[in-house]
Parts: structure tokens; C-alpha cells; sequence
């Protein structure tokens, strides 16, 4: 590790709070009513209760998400016997991505014991505390008889991840690996290079897989682990073949498939070269592998490669596991980790890698494409579907095989409960999703020629959210689909240059000429104006050619806007238009207006941009409770902003009674209703809790869904387009292909409105 690195290192675990995890309440307690029921003597009433029943403290105590990480600093990583406190920050780190990836708490417990039956008492009597047990960096051959035993003697899930991690991971890339070349795993020769409690775990789950004893070779510092030899013990000697053969490079020679958990710079290109057509690889020693990646893929073009390293393809990482397994297994209050639900996860994970890989994902590791291959051969580490695929799989082989407690009654709840624990996807997107898909719409993609909005309309036309119709040239377009590999054969290219569209420029350039003939547009100055994308794309939709228009990912929104106002217009009744983000956190999904369009809005601009939103959120099937804010409260100043939007409420509440919407008020008052009511109790949205905030400005609507997007407390999506009389949708710059997709299927939502508004009109 470079000087570098190393105070980097040093510096994050030292800085601010020394550590990296710390406990926090989840109950209130700042009131003396709260500290009376959370300690004496309203705490009485939870023992009482857990006495009679003792399976009672999954109900009233942290026990049902409470993970202990327990090691003695036997075999910390690549440290070796380093102690139990040395090895604390290894084990702070394991809770924290329990935390991150599976919102599993943790207490991290190092036991300065050595002795195996004592170090198993130790643990034995803190057992009641936790839910789950992970057993962590405990050397070979002492963690084996300890992981069974406590395992016989204890009624919960207990795991040495050590051992059990890395088989179900390198499991899973495995069953892959032989898809690829074709392989049936019952055929293959494996080697396995290394006799440790890893090597053991691997070796007895590829056979739980299917592959054949006789087809394994293991070896060990001594060379292969044969009958022959006398010195094998008992965890060793169940492997032992009987094969003429004393070396590492007599096993490997013909095998199909070498798994190293040993030490660096082992296998060799000879070795390498010897083995089987599309030999399998898995070089895991950390952090320099058995091979060299750059070596081993200069050896041979057929081989599939991997490491535990994230600096290459193919990283055999535990977190891959546990967090999710340790999830699905607490759900169900399980009395084990057992051998069913390894091979479920396994599964989970091998068929995960074969699902389309989403592009928050690839934007993690910066990639144009991911997708299943000899370089994707497992999911990468940061693929938030790893929760919501791999736990329900254990959850499962759980119940199935008699070890669950608790029973899950719908599936789909608990996949939901799933990724509202992370804060991932969120229930309101994937609902309008659904009803997207009920009755797709024709949807513009007016800069096609950005590899952005050609990935998401390739996923929205996948999903069948909308029909895309691509804007721009036929040749760049064509390139772009090339060199990303995304595949839109058969979807609409319109290149509104081209000569071919000239009729439809014609007649754009009427309609539009004659939309704005009082405001001196003339035909040709129209016409013009059919060469530019935004305006073509906005034309096709008011001449009922399409149904809804997305622009604006490279082009500024002053740009994209005064089209939108030629073609479209503004809505009858309404001077103005505004922009509507939603911000979805683990408080819940809300509604910010205006974010995009009004920058010092006067009394009638705030007037309408509530009204717009309150209209808006039909979109969403969802009643409003709107908040309109400011620095003051109720009237507490009389001039400038507060003012404005005092006046504003006044005229909503005397003219359009219905809606829910008061202020002026500061936004700890909007967002805490107790507060509220001790305060102001005359408030009309008394008692209720505020989802939509009206801000006062564009620069504090802007600034606040901005920053709490940066500092990583919410998702967002927007800017909505609100108070145009089509279908029209502005992007930020550079938005993602996920912001694109979700403004896609609300556009289609805003094009299912409008048609319903139009069949209503009709009747």
C-alpha cells in the first residue's frame, strides 16, 4: 500500500467519529413519557411478556435485525493471527456492509480467545442478544468444529462466511461459466488449490451442484492431497483421490476448471496452457491472485477469468452473499443456515447475472454495457437487485425446508418491504410503470442522436412503457446503436432534414403559422423552424403524430421552452407554467414545485403554480396536502415574499375551497405536523401530513431537491412539465438514462390523461 493509501486509510477510520458504525435510537425520547416507556418503568412490561414466551423478543426488541460479526483474530484477511482487537476495524467494516446492502444492524464482537471450547462458551452466552451470528476471520482447522457446533447447540442463523461466502459466490459464477462454454458440471475436472476452510465449503457445494468426488483434485502447501499421504486429517482426508499424481501441475493438466484459495503466483502460463479447452480460472487469492490477470488472459483466448479483485471483471466478492442471505433468513426467523438455502442463494445469484443489467449499475462501474459473457459471468456488487432477488430466494428454502419460524404470505409484499427498507426503486414510479404498459403511447425522442435517450428508449420499448420515435440522422443514429450495442431494429427514424419530410414540414410549418399569424410569424420564417428538432418533435405531437415529446438532455431549457410555447401553448385559464420534481426519501415520496420555470414568481405566478400542481398530482393518483413556503409563518411578515405567498393562500382558500394548501409557513412547520398542531392549530391542513412543498422562489425550490439529491438523502425525478396543453417533458442536461426513462413513462401517463380529458370533452 502506497504512503498515499495508507493515510487515506488511516484518516477515514480516524476522522470525526472514530469507527465506522454507531448505534442509534429508533424510538422518540425527547420527552420524559418517552424515557418512561423506553426504560423504567414502562420497559417492565416487554420482559414480562418475553418471559412467558421467549420467542416474544423478536416483537419487542431489536433481536429480529440484529446481526453479531464474532472473530478472535485468528485469520484476519491476508493479516493472518493478528489478534482480536487488531482485527476490530475488519469487523466494524463487515457491519457496516451488512448495514449499506441489506439494512442489517450489527454489534461487532471480538473475543480474545483462542481456545476453541472456550471461545465457544463465550459466544454461546451472548447468543440471546442477537438474531444472527457471523462468524468472521477464524483460522482453519478450528473454525470448522466451532461453526458446528455452535450451530447443533443454538436455535439461530449462524454462518463462518469465510467458508460459506465464497462457495456461494464462486458457485454461482461457476454454474455460469459452464453455460458459457457448455459444460455440464456432473463431466467436469475440477482442481482446487488450496485445503483451508474455503476451499472445504467450495469443494462440498460444487458437489451439492453435481459435480463428481472423483473428478476433484485438491491441493495443499504439500502437493495434492492423496490416499497416499499420512499426514491428512480429518477435514482434508474426504478428499483425497487416488490418482497418480503429486503436483499442482499434474492436477491442472487437462481440468476444466481451476479454483484458487491458496497464495500468489501459483499456477503458472504453463499451467494454464495444459488445461482443457475454455479452461475456468478462478484466481482468489487477495490481493494478488494465484495468475495475474493481464497473464492469464495473454495466455489464452478461451478462458474465462476471475479474482476477488474489483479492479478486474469477475470479482468474486462475498458481499455478493451474506448481507441478503442474513436477510432472508432473520424475515423468517430461521433456526439455521442450512445447506438448502446456500444452494438457493447460489441460484439466485447465477440467474441474476443473466437478467438485463440496469443503468444504475452500469453507471456505477462507468461502463457503456454490461451484460452475461465471459466478463460477466456474476452481478457486480453495487446491483441493488441483489436484495430483492437473492433474500426471498433463502426466505424460501427456509420455509420449504422446516427451518422457518415466520411465514411470508405474499411474496410481492415482501419484495416491496424489501426495497423500502434500502430506499430502492420506489412503489410510485413502479406503479405508474405498470399503467404505462396497460396502454403504451407514441413517444418523440427529439435528441436521438444522444446514446442516453437511445439506451432509455431501447428499455422503454423492452418494457412496452411507450412506442419510441426517434428524431435525427439516420447514419449517426445507426453508429451510436453500433457502438453501444443497443438494439432498436424496427423503431421509427425520423430525420426531419431529409428531404422526404419535406410534406411534413409543410404542414407543421401551416399549423404553426397559423397558431402565431397575430404575433407576425410568417410561413417561411415557420417553415424554418421545422428544421430544428424541438420544434418538429413538439409539431408532431399538436398534429396528433405522436403523443408526447422528451427533449431537452443537451439543449437549455430557454431553447426547449419557446417551441414548447409556440406549437402547444399554455392551457386555457393559466398565465403561466411550471416545473414539479418528486422526491422520494425514507419519509416518503414528495412533491416540490416550481423547479424549473418561475424565478421570483409574484402573487398570481404562486396562484397558478399551485393550481397546476393540485391538477398535476391526478397524474399520480394521489391527494395533495400542499405546504407554501417561506421564512416566516402566518403572517409574522407583512411585505416582500412571505407576503406574496400569504396573499396567494388567501385567494386558493376564498376560491377554490377543495384544495388542501396553507402557509405562508417555515418548512420544519410544513414537514412536522405535531409541531404544526402545538403552533398553529387553526391550520387547514391541521393534523395532516404535507407532501407537496410550493416554494417561493425557483432558486430555493432548485436548490432544496438539488441538495438533498447530492448529499445522498433522496432519489429524484423531474422536472415535470406543468401547464402546457400537451404532452411535452424538458430533461435535465445530462440526465441518466434512469431520469430519462422515468420522464418517459410519465409523459406516457400525461398522454393517457389528455386522451381521457379529450374522450370526457367528446361525450
Amino acid at each position: 500500500m502506497s504512503n498515499n493509501t495508507k493515510s487515506d486509510a488511516l484518516n477515514y477510520h480516524s476522522e470525526g467519529r472514530p469507527g465506522k458504525i454507531q448505534v442509534v435510537p429508533t424510538k422518540p425520547h425527547s420527552t420524559q413519557r418517552d424515557l418512561s416507556l423506553a426504560y423504567s418503568p414502562g420497559v417492565a412490561e416487554p420482559c414480562l411478556e418475553i418471559e412467558k414466551d421467549a420467542q416474544k423478543a423478536y416483537d419487542y426488541t431489536a433481536k429480529s435485525n440484529l446481526v453479531a460479526v464474532i472473530s478472535n483474530g485468528t485469520a484476519v484477511l491476508g493479516l493472518g493471527d493478528i489478534g482480536a482487537l487488531a482485527g476490530k476495524p475488519v469487523m466494524e467494516g463487515k457491519g457496516l456492509l451488512f448495514k449499506i446492502f441489506a439494512d442489517i444492524d450489527v454489534f461487532d464482537i471480538e473475543v480474545n480467545e483462542k481456545d476453541p471450547e472456550k471461545f465457544i462458551q463465550v459466544v454461546k452466552a451472548i447468543s440471546p442478544t442477537f438474531g444472527g451470528i457471523n462468524l468472521e476471520d477464524i483460522k482453519a482447522p478450528e473454525c470448522f468444529g466451532i461453526e458446528e457446533r455452535l450451530k447443533e447447540e443454538l436455535d439461530i442463523p449462524i454462518m463462518h462466511d469465510d467458508q460459506h461466502g465464497t462457495a456461494i459466490i464462486s458457485g454461482a459464477a461457476l454454474i455460469n461459466a459452464l453455460e458459457l462454454v457448455g459444460k455440464k458440471i456432473e463431466d467436469i475436472k475440477i482442481v482446487v488449490n488450496g485445503a483451508g476452510a474455503a476451499a472445504s465449503s467450495c469443494t462440498t457445494l460444487y458437489m451439492r451442484l453435481g459435480a463428481k468426488l472423483e473428478n476433484i483434485v485438491m491441493v495443499d502447501s504439500r502437493g495434492v492431497i492423496s490416499t497416499r499421504r499420512t499426514d491428512l486429517n480429518e477435514r482434508k482426508l474426504p478428499f483425497a483421490t487416488s490418482r497418480p499424481i503429486n503436483t499442482l501441475a499434474e492436477a491442472v493438466e487437462g481440468c476444466d476448471v481451476f479454483l484458487g484459495l491458496s497464495v500468489a503466483g501459483v499456477l503458472t502460463t504453463e499451467m494454464v496452457k495444459s488445461m482443457a479447452k475454455d479452461p475456468i480460472v478462478f484466481a482468489l487469492a487477495n490481493p494478488v491472485p494465484e495468475i495475474g490477470y493481464d497473464e492469464a488472459m495473454a495466455t489464452r483466448k478461451d478462458i474465462i477469468f476471475a479474482t476477488g479483485r474489483s479492479d478486474h471483471p469477475n470479482q468474486v466478492n462475498n458481499v455478493l452473499g451474506f448481507p441478503y442471505i442474513f436477510r432472508g433468513a432473520l424475515d423468517v426467523r430461521a433456526t439455521s443456515i442450512n445447506e438448502e438455502m446456500k444452494v438457493a442463494a447460489t441460484l439466485a445469484i447465477a440467474k441474476l447475472a443473466k437478467e438485463p443489467v440496469p443503468e444504475v449499475v452500469t453507471a456505477a462501474y462507468n461502463a457503456t454495457h454490461i451484460g452475461f459473457g465471459r466478463e460477466y459471468i456474476i452481478p457486480k456488487p453495487l446491483d441493488p437487485r441483489l436484495l430483492v432477488t437473492v433474500a426471498p430466494a433463502v426466505a424460501k428454502a427456509a420455509i420449504e425446508s422446516g427451518v422457518a419460524r415466520k411465514n411470508i404470505g405474499n411474496w410481492d409484499d415482501y419484495a416491496e418491504e424489501l426495497r423500502q427498507r434500502m430506499g430502492l426503486d420506489n412503489k410510485l414510479i413502479r406503479g405508474l410503470t405498470e399503467k404505462a404498459i396497460e396502454n403504451p403511447k407514441r413517444v418523440v425522442f427529439a435528441e436521438a442522436n444522444h446514446v442516453n435517450m437511445l439506451k432509455a428508449a431501447q428499455v422503454a420499448r423492452t418494457e412496452g412503457i411507450c412506442i419510441p420515435i426517434l428524431l435525427g440522422n439516420e447514419e449517426r443514429i445507426a453508429k451510436l446503436l453500433a457502438e453501444n450495442n443497443i438494439d432498436l431494429e424496427g423503431v421509427e427514424i425520423v430525420n426531419m432534414r431529409h428531404d422526404r419530410e419535406d410534406a411534413q414540414r409543410q404542414k407543421y410549418a401551416r399549423m404553426l403559422a397559423k397558431k402565431r399569424q397575430r404575433e407576425g410569424m410568417s410561413y417561411d420564417e415557420a417553415y424554418e423552424k421545422m428544421f430544428d428538432r424541438n420544434y418538429f418533435g413538439m409539431a408532431m405531437v399538436e398534429a396528433g403524430d405522436a403523443d408526447a415529446c422528451i427533449t431537452g438532455v443537451y439543449t437549455k431549457f430557454a431553447d426547449t421552452i419557446k417551441p414548447a410555447i409556440d406549437i402547444v401553448g399554455i392551457r386555457e385559464g393559466l398565465n403561466h407554467i411550471a416545473g414539479l420534481n418528486i422526491v422520494n426519501n425514507k419519509l416518503g415520496t414528495f412533491f416540490f414545485a416550481d423547479t424549473l420555470v418561475n424565478n421570483h414568481p409574484g402573487t398570481e405566478t404562486l396562484i397558478d403554480i399551485a393550481l397546476l400542481t393540485n391538477e398535476s398530482l391526478k397524474l399520480f393518483n394521489i391527494k395533495p396536502v400542499m405546504a407554501m413556503l417561506s421564512y416566516s409563518n402566518f403572517g409574522e411578515r407583512n411585505t416582500g415574499s412571505p407576503a406574496m405567498v400569504h396573499d396567494a393562500v388567501d385567494f386558493i382558500h376564498k376560491n377554490h375551497p377543495d384544495i388542501l394548501i396553507d402557509g405562508e409557513m417555515q418548512v420544519n412547520f410544513a414537514l412536522d405536523k405535531k409541531l404544526r398542531h402545538d403552533k398553529f392549530p387553526f391550520s387547514k391542513i391541521d393534523n395532516m401530513d404535507v407532501n407537496t412543498l410550493i416554494f417561493p422562489n425557483l432558486t430555493s425550490a432548485n436548490i432544496s431537491y438539488k441538495m438533498m439529491l447530492e448529499i445522498g438523502m433522496s432519489e429524484t425525478i423531474g422536472p415535470i412539465q406543468m401547464g402546457l396543453n400537451k404532452p411535452i417533458h424538458i430533461l435535465n442536461i445530462e440526465s441518466s438514462v434512469r431520469d430519462i426513462l422515468n420522464m418517459v413513462t410519465i409523459a406516457v401517463i400525461d398522454a393517457q390523461f389528455e386522451e381521457q380529458k379529450r374522450k370526457i370533452k367528446q361525450a
